[in-house]
């Protein structure tokens, strides 16, 4: 396909971007979103940030826990500090008991539906209709401060607590709770937190979270965030100060959230003397070395330790217990503090992660912190637990499990160091920058993506990336619509979980900072973002509002097509034609026009009676005296008339109209059509003749009059061969057969194999 020459001429700066489509469908794609978004107040303004009222609720945690590695049960009991900073009186308080999903009773259980296969195994049998687990808590006792029995009432997994007198404005209540439960098998059954059971040595490995009664956030925008757990959103939970006192077998190590206050009564000499070096350390310091850990495990003690951790303004806590754990430890340099990056793991995880994890610990501290705030927290944990990737205040748990004999796969080196990024980076998003987990999932799992693949950049060029390119999510934006539904949904009603919650909002910011913001303006404001919401409880809209506000780029467009549809990225270059300014000069015109009839095509018949002499002479060629004399003229000769009128022309043209003549410029018409929906900027690779190249962009605001078709007239001195439509891939474009011009169809593999037939 050539493009087509088209001689006339154009008046001077005088160019019309043609429309041909109804006006209101740019009216809506580009319109403010005001009526999405809650209306600005006191408590959080019009520019995204904490308004001058702004107030959040705090509740503070003194546990006593205990492991029995006998049963392999949790007993605790709690005395909760409850703030109402709220302008509001309380007249009851929820508490979240997450354990309860795990109820023989519970909803998780009764809301999913399953189908039989034609081939199951017994664990998948077992899992969906014979478990007859039972992990709900047990609330033995709810009193007051006094040892008074306090009226509950149990809802699935949300406590009711009624109080004897309203808990009033800048008041506080404490309250004790007692329970138990049974922790699940993870090692075989998943879950966030659980154990992992060694046969060989018949020890276990225990990662508990969720595992105490916890208060409900309150807040002015949804009341009580009381919806309950079934499973999917995560956690919505109030800042607050923790002592926890952790009983545990005499030879278990334990990490947690939060510092150790008693190193002298659990740890070892040695074990104290090789933290303090792992301080200022450039690598890992092993405190609990790999030999060492094997000895502990072969050799049980008999009886009880107890750890202490205080943790300061966290929303959560979690720990790890096992005699079996390897631990090293190295300091990381975060202004004027030091921060210790630790891992836990069993000789199970090595050798890879000896080599890695703590590594990817202080890595990520590192970078996260170069991107929102330095690391505020003292401790920064990853400890290996094979059956999950789930997040905690300073604490996380990680998969990634060699084989047997201590080797590994790329894929699985690269998927381990993956989750503890993605890991240790939620204590940033949702830990600090504490967005509501149970109705958002992607302001903490799609932010915390987003600066995982920031992360990943900076740690080996050419990281295998699952999410984050634009062209990762390609498969998924062009897919069947009705397995999609928008970001702005509620995190158990999301259909494709990854993709929607993780993938796609990552895959948006990252165009945003690269094709649409640029690195400058997005790193400065969501790095404002981060600093205005650290330690406080951002909403949707404080994210969109921050990120406009602190940019001075109107966003709203961009919000409302990827977070709010289900639109996807096509753009099509439909037609492209060359228009040149008439020089009126008839000489060089007529050499112009002569060289494109040359070059026309001709048809196949003329190809062939004339290329390929089919037709060996015609009869005007056999008898040449036949022709009329007017035969004899060339239509491409010149006459002194036709330079006399050009002259004249030219001579009534300003000096400056003259050289825009005699530049000979190329004004190229390219139309467009928004396949897709979904209103992006347009990026175009120019290819010309002489081997150059050039990109040209042209903000999504192109789209803002007309959403399905526009044109746009591009001048060059040079000549194009071709024009590429995305060329780096940027924009998550899911046709790239329509993105070039001429027009050509990108190669798609396909693969040879063998029928076997059984006759």
């Amino acid at each position: 396909m050539k493009m087509k020459i088209i001689f006339v001429l154009l008046s001077i700066g005088l160019f019309f971007q043609l429309t041909a489509q109804d006006e209101t469908q740019g009216a809506t794609k580009f319109q403010q979103l005001y009526q999405e978004l809650p209306t600005p107040s006191s408590y959080r303004n019009a520019a995204g940030a904490p308004g001058h009222e702004y107030w959040q609720q705090r509740a503070d945690y003194n546990m006593k826990i205990a492991i029995d590695d006998d049963k392999q049960q949790i007993h605790g009991e709690e005395v909760i500090t409850y703030y109402n900073n709220s302008p509001d009186e309380l007249n009851y308080l929820w508490v979240q008991l997450d354990q309860n999903v795990r109820a023989k009773d519970s909803d998780t259980y009764k809301t999913k539906a399953d189908r039989i296969e034609n081939k199951m195994s017994f664990k998948q049998m077992k899992s969906k209709w014979h478990n007859d687990f039972d992990g709900g808590f047990k609330i033995t006792e709810v009193s007051d401060k006094k040892g008074l029995q306090l009226n509950y009432t149990i809802n699935k997994t949300m406590m009711r607590i009624d109080l004897k007198s309203p808990l009033k404005p800048k008041d506080k209540i404490s309250f004790n709770i007692k329970w138990w439960y049974n922790i699940n098998d993870g090692g075989n059954y998943g879950g966030r937190s659980g154990y992992e059971f060694f046969h060989i040595e018949k020890n276990y490995m225990y990662h508990v979270a969720q595992f105490y009664p916890r208060m409900c956030a309150y807040n002015e925008t949804d009341g009580w965030q009381n919806k309950q757990f079934l499973g999917r959103g995560e956690f919505t939970l109030s800042f607050g100060d923790y002592t926890v006192e952790i009983t545990a077998p005499e030879d278990h190590t334990v990490g947690a959230t939060g510092e150790l206050q008693n190193p002298n009564e659990v740890l070892t000499k040695k074990q104290i003397e090789r933290l303090e070096k792992s301080k200022t350390a450039e690598n890992p310091i092993m405190i609990i070395s790999e030999s060492e850990a094997r000895e502990i495990e072969k050799n049980k003690k008999p009886g009880k330790k107890t750890w202490v951790f205080k943790a300061k303004n966290v929303r959560d806590f979690g720990f790890c217990s096992s005699r079996k754990f390897i631990w090293d430890a190295q300091g990381v340099q975060l202004g004027d503090r030091t921060v210790m990056a630790m891992s836990y793991y069993p000789k199970e995880g090595n050798p890879l992660w000896e080599k890695y994890s703590t590594r990817a610990v202080v890595h990520t501290l590192n970078v996260y912190s170069k991107y929102t705030f330095d690391y505020p927290y003292p401790t920064a944990i990853s400890t290996h637990a094979n059956f999950t990737g789930m997040e905690y205040p300073m604490i996380c748990f990680n998969f990634g499990r060699p084989r047997p004999d201590g080797s590994y796969s790329e894929r699985l080196k690269y998927r381990m160091i993956g989750v503890i990024i993605h890991e240790v980076g939620h204590n940033f998003f949702p830990m600090i920058v504490n967005s509501d987990e149970r109705q958002w999932t992607w302001m903490d799992e799609g932010l915390n993506t987003f600066v995982q693949y920031l992360t990943e950049c900076e740690w080996e060029r050419d990281f295998p990336h699952r999410r984050g390119p634009a062209k990762n999510i390609v498969d998924y934006m062009g897919g069947d619509k009705k397995n999609i539904v928008p970001i702005m949904s509620n995190s158990e009603s999301l259909l494709q979980f990854g993709n929607n919650a993780y993938a796609k909002p990552a895959t948006a910011l990252n165009i945003l900072r690269e094709t649409v913001m640029g690195r400058e303006l997005f790193d400065y404001a969501f790095k404002e973002y981060a600093n205005r919401w650290k330690f406080k409880h951002p909403s949707p809209a404080d994210f969109f509002r921050t990120m406009e506000d602190a940019s001075g780029v109107d966003l709203d467009w961009f919000w409302r097509g990827w977070f709010y549809t289900t639109d996807h990225v096509d753009i099509s270059i439909d037609d492209v034609k060359c228009y040149k300014l008439n020089s009126h000069d008839p000489q060089n015109e007529m050499i112009i026009q002569k060289k494109w009839a040359d070059n026309k095509h001709k048809g196949i018949s003329d190809f062939r009676n004339n290329e390929e002499k089919q037709v060996e002479q015609t009869l005007m060629e056999k008898f040449p005296q036949l022709r009329d004399k007017y035969n004899d003229r060339d239509k491409y000769r010149v006459t002194e008339k036709d330079i006399q009128l050009g002259e004249i022309y030219l001579n009534k043209l300003s000096e400056e109209e003259r050289k825009l003549i005699a530049d000979n410029h190329n004004y190229y018409e390219i139309h467009f059509s928004n396949i897709g929906g979904l209103v992006m900027p347009i990026i175009l690779e120019m290819k010309y003749i002489d081997g150059s190249s050039e990109i040209i962009k042209w903000p999504a605001e192109i789209w803002k009059m007309h959403t399905d078709k526009i044109s746009k007239v591009f001048v060059s001195k040079k000549e194009i061969k071709e024009i590429v439509l995305d060329p780096f891939l940027e924009t998550a474009d899911t046709d790239r057969n329509n993105n070039y011009f001429p027009a050509k169809t990108e190669p798609t593999k396909f693969e040879m194999f063998q029928r076997n037939y059984n006759y």
